[in-house]
């Protein structure tokens, strides 16, 4: 977990460097601060299953295993990158690690999860979706017609906002009537709890224990991460909105040193010295990451017209076999759903004339 939150923290500072120098253009959201957020929750789940988020979303892909100098190319808008380039910052993508896209529309990934995770249940699977958004996100109408429809059918989706206080430069609590965000669950008889999105494990137990609710069928989890972005909203946010000592306060609860403190507490036996290597490790994975990056070519200008629609037969893409030579043995591969029977009943009868007369409606 230190590791991947090192290389998290130190890729996003690189990328930050890069927008500076004018090697990335367009929008650059960093992850900075919410390492803790992305790596609990990765390590919580298994490897197959699904994963989505907003457009900060450097960090989640890296944590589910996605190459480093992939992600910085595709940030470059370098053909190498995942999606050659043509994604960009705000638009990560890899099926092979099963994450499924970071979306540049506030909340429009919160409904694609409960369409994956009723996916799921449809295909007779024990996957579970993990939906990554923020908390201004929580104010848009999908987030309410999402959240009935998944806690009606039971899906196997956990929603995380990762509440970093401030909707681009507003307060939250200045925009919305609820702003603990974990309690609007409520309203659809739908779990939800807050957690320390500042604390790696307290992440992982959080998300471990509602996986394990979500694929035992009992429906789907709305979980506020409690954290902070150190950075502005965006490389173009001066963060003028906060004061410096708010920003120093809140440094001194990063998760990073946090772990490797407790760490070192718990006797694992690990030195300064262990640490120091693992971050050296990283600076140099990110070192190449970049170097890689900056090497990379431009996409073709034929690129244009290309990846708009999928020909008939026309197989995958595999990424890292198209840039790297990586022979990818374990591509997904999903049932159409045609052959399949539905097993259960979207909306029973029965249970909504219950619900009627539990409600008083019943006439």
């Amino acid at each position: 977990m230190y590791r991947k939150m090192y290389l998290l923290r130190r890729f996003e500072e690189r990328a930050g460097q890069q927008y500076t120098l004018g090697k990335i253009a367009g929008f650059c959201h960093l992850y900075i601060g919410q390492e803790a957020v992305a790596v609990g929750c990765n390590e919580a789940i298994r490897p197959d299953d699904y994963m989505l988020s907003a457009y900060r979303d450097h960090g989640q892909p890296l944590a589910r295993g996605s190459d480093a100098g992939m992600v910085m190319a595709e940030l470059f808008g370098r053909g190498s990158g995942y999606s050659k380039g043509k994604g960009g910052s705000m638009h990560i993508f890899d099926i092979e690690h099963h994450f499924y896209g970071g979306y540049g529309i506030v909340g429009g990934q919160i409904p694609l999860a409960a369409g994956m995770a009723f996916a799921s249940r449809y295909r007779n699977e024990d996957r579970v979706t993990v939906c990554f958004f923020g908390d201004a996100a929580a104010n848009q109408g999908s987030f309410h017609e999402t959240f009935n429809m998944a806690q009606k059918w039971k899906l196997p989706v956990i929603y995380i906002c990762e509440n970093n206080r401030y909707g681009m430069g507003t307060a939250i609590a200045r925009t919305s009537a609820v702003p603990e965000i974990h309690k609007r669950a409520s309203a659809y008889g739908m779990r939800g709890e807050a957690v320390d999105g500042m604390d790696v494990l307290k992440m992982y137990e959080a998300v471990k224990d509602a996986a394990e609710y979500c694929r035992a069928g009992k429906g789907p989890v709305l979980m506020e991460a409690n954290t902070y972005r150190f950075r502005g909203h965006s490389m173009a946010d001066p963060a003028n909105y906060r004061t410096k000592q708010e920003v120093e306060d809140e440094r001194k609860n990063d998760p990073i040193p946090k772990l490797r403190e407790f760490a070192m507490k718990q006797g694992f036996k690990l030195t300064d010295a262990d640490f120091e290597a693992i971050e050296e490790e990283e600076k140099r994975a990110v070192d190449a990451a970049v170097k890689f990056a900056d090497e990379s070519p431009e996409p073709s200008v034929d690129e244009l017209w290309r990846d708009t629609i999928v020909e008939p037969g026309e197989e995958d893409v595999r990424p890292r076999e198209r840039v790297l030579g990586v022979k990818v043995s374990n591509w997904p591969k999903y049932p159409s759903g045609q052959e399949l029977k539905v097993t259960w009943d979207l909306e029973p009868r029965a249970e909504a004339e219950q619900a009627d007369k539990k409600a008083g409606l019943s006439r």
